[in-house]
């Protein structure tokens, strides 16, 4: 269920669940976020560098992750947030559960990204023999809030917007998140016992807060808790 954080005439916070895709894609037939906003807000469907496709979507969160999102409501707020976030002026958290314990409690991680020669499904870092397709700069901070012997709870805050890019760069140092099957190793794959497969219920990324200044000139924040599922994870 998608909640509304807040709204005023310029833009609209939502949180989004994991499991729902912002828009529609090649391959998805499904109700995405993009449909509700069109039903609780039709003034949108003008919106944006593709109206008819992303309507009023300034950025996006992946369809397993979850979390606080902004939406613009006219063009003229949708141009303003556009410019936040390509000069980095907006502040995004991420709540992150990944596999293995962190040798660096804090750190960075960056380098040249885009998608993978390999799989064109797929997004990777430039790394020795990989190449990509249309390279550009990618920086992630994190710090470890917490951890047990086999995983750790990571707050993440990503500088730069690239498509897949936290699950790309926690992947690159061999820190996997928890339930994601697209960038990971084998041994964290579900496993198939007595014939039923064990699986983690979604990819454990959470766009926890984010924070920006207002056309008016007001700083703002909006936070979003973890989901229930995530929460309950966490205390196993």
């Amino acid at each position: 269920m998608v909640k509304i954080v807040f709204q005023n005439e310029d833009y609209i916070v939502i949180e989004k669940p994991a499991g729902l895709a912002v828009h529609p894609g090649i391959n998805t037939n499904e109700r995405t976020l993009v449909d509700f906003l069109l039903e609780k807000f039709p003034e949108i469907k003008s919106v944006g560098d593709a109206p008819e496709l992303r309507p009023g979507i300034v950025h996006r969160l992946d369809k397993g992750t979850s979390g606080v999102m902004v939406v613009a409501r006219n063009q003229k707020t949708f141009e303003y947030l556009k410019g936040l976030f390509k000069n980095r002026k907006i502040e995004k958290k991420y709540i992150a559960l990944v596999h293995g314990k962190l040798k660096d409690k804090e750190g960075k991680i960056e380098g040249e990204m885009g998608r993978s020669k390999k799989d064109f499904r797929k997004q990777s870092l430039v790394r020795g023999k990989v190449k990509v397709r249309k390279e550009r700069y990618s920086l992630t901070f994190y710090k470890v809030i917490g951890e047990s012997d086999k995983f750790s709870v990571v707050e993440v805050y990503p500088k730069t917007g690239r498509m897949h890019q936290i699950r790309v760069h926690m992947h690159s140092i061999g820190h996997p998140i928890v339930g994601d099957e697209k960038y990971t190793f084998k041994e964290f794959l579900p496993r198939r016992q007595a014939g039923k497969k064990e699986n983690y219920p979604r990819m454990f990324l959470h766009a926890a807060e984010i924070t920006f200044q207002s056309q008016n000139g007001k700083p703002e924040k909006f936070k979003s808790a973890l989901p229930r599922e995530f929460e309950t994870s966490l205390e196993k």
